[in-house]
């Protein structure tokens, strides 16, 4: 970016005086193989790498739009580029700026790449923030190579920029930061002397806890450090601990290991409110598991099975409901997907109970464990290949839909297990219908003369 009296005077200020500057800031990486995260944007040749490097020729480096969640390091790789390419760098931020800022940046890369051969990168912050109107004075200098465009957006792209912007670039994703990742990002800020010179000690727990604050965002990441940290100087103390941490942060640490024992505790506890249809008592094990940063993808699993586990035929709609929940939430992520889980958890939780299916292939399964198999009648066996006939296979079998009611008096199971019942249905919710119809079907299924045709 090419800076203003007032800008230059700040910057200055920022190598004199390191701390005048947010921890965020200062560490931001200063090259491409400081970048944390993103690797599969950084690869020998990729747009990024272009950009850096020379990248002129038949084949320029392009446009790109990074579309990603906050702190995933979007503005961090457009700094990259401004501090590694020889190309004159302009940045503008959609918030403040309009069409006319956007006019002047091209007619200045325009005389920039006459008179001196210049190329301009400009980047574009938060670009979902402009109209169509503004998008589109956009296009010539996209078009034209005038500009090479660096634009970045937390929205999705598809829906926040126009089409014609879009097909003029490359679009990136960027990925959410593992705990790995921002692992590594604290560490580093805590002793390099960019950031703070290892001033703390920073103990396993409160690291933990930053990364749970974090959730995936690098730059709430080091700012909550920065906070924990300047109260732990303030009392004079060398270790950042985890009660120091949570007075600066106004945050308590849940108490919650997603690879030990509180993981199953709370998740036991959430399922077995559920079943017990205690809905505030649910939210609240839900709760715990969303602040402390598990993976969504495992609360749906387990809301899944308690749909089928707990709940079954006494609401037909509560599987429906958990796997629609599912699949929202490996869609979204989070935050959002906090209000999908909600939505599940409050359904499955005040849904009518039944765990007439669960008991019913437990039994059916205990039957075939104990060698209670028994062969297949021979009415109901492949009848279609040569010879079966001769074999009795599929002699006297009666299709149901030749007779009234579409129900055939036969024997289904086999001999060992003929009047053995798996499925005993409540009276719970909608499962109450599938028990009268349950008893009007077995006296079908048993030629009982007393069963009448639907």
């Amino acid at each position: 970016m090419e800076p203003d009296l007032f800008t230059a005077a700040a910057e200055d200020r920022q190598e004199r005086e390191p701390g005048s500057s947010p921890l965020a800031v200062r560490m931001r990486p200063r090259t491409l193989d400081e970048v944390v995260g993103q690797q599969h944007l950084l690869r020998p040749g990729s747009p990024l790498r272009r950009l850096v490097a020379d990248g002129g020729g038949p084949a320029g480096a392009s446009s790109v739009i990074l579309w990603g969640p906050p702190g995933t390091g979007k503005t961090t790789l457009a700094y990259v580029v401004s501090k590694a390419t020889d190309k004159r760098f302009v940045e503008l931020s959609a918030i403040t700026a309009g069409v006319k800022e956007v006019r002047a940046v091209i007619e200045s890369a325009k005389r920039q790449s006459g008179a001196y051969q210049r190329e301009t990168v400009l980047f574009l912050d938060e670009i979902h923030r402009f109209s169509k109107a503004q998008q589109d004075s956009l296009l010539p200098a996209v078009e034209n190579r005038w500009v090479t465009l660096i634009a970045a957006t937390t929205e999705n792209p598809y829906f926040s920029v126009i089409s014609p912007l879009l097909s003029r670039s490359l679009l990136l994703t960027l990925e959410p930061l593992t705990d790995d990742d921002l692992r590594g990002v604290l560490r580093r800020a805590v002793s390099d002397e960019r950031g703070l010179g290892g001033a703390v000690t920073l103990p396993e727990d409160a690291e933990e806890h930053l990364l749970r604050i974090a959730g995936g965002d690098a730059r709430r990441a080091l700012t909550a450090l920065e906070a924990g940290v300047g109260s732990a100087l303030d009392k004079g103390e060398d270790t950042l601990t985890l009660a120091t941490l949570e007075e600066s942060v106004d945050r308590a640490a849940v108490r919650y290991d997603r690879d030990g024992d509180q993981h199953y505790d709370v998740a036991s506890a959430l399922i077995k409110s559920i079943r017990g249809s205690d809905v505030d008592a649910a939210l609240h094990y839900l709760a715990r598991m969303i602040d402390a940063g598990e993976d969504p993808r495992f609360i749906a699993r387990r809301l899944m099975i308690s749909a089928s586990e707990d709940i079954g035929l006494a609401d037909p709609t509560a599987l429906p409901t958990a796997v629609a929940a599912a699949q929202a939430v490996a869609m979204i992520g989070f935050p959002e997907a906090a209000l999908t889980l909600s939505h599940a958890t409050i359904a499955l939780a005040l849904a009518p109970k039944s765990n007439a299916a669960t008991t019913a292939i437990g039994a059916a399964l205990a039957d075939v464990r104990a060698g209670k198999a028994g062969p297949v009648p021979p009415h109901l066996r492949d009848g279609h290949y040569k010879g079966a006939a001769k074999l009795g296979h599929a002699q006297g079998y009666v299709y149901p839909h030749d007779v009234p009611g579409g129900i055939a008096a036969q024997q289904y199971a086999p001999d060992e297990l003929r009047d053995r019942r798996y499925y005993e249905p409540t009276r719970h919710g909608t499962e109450a219908r599938y028990a009268d119809v349950l008893d009007r079907v077995r006296e079908r299924l048993s030629g009982s003369a007393g069963a009448t045709e639907d």
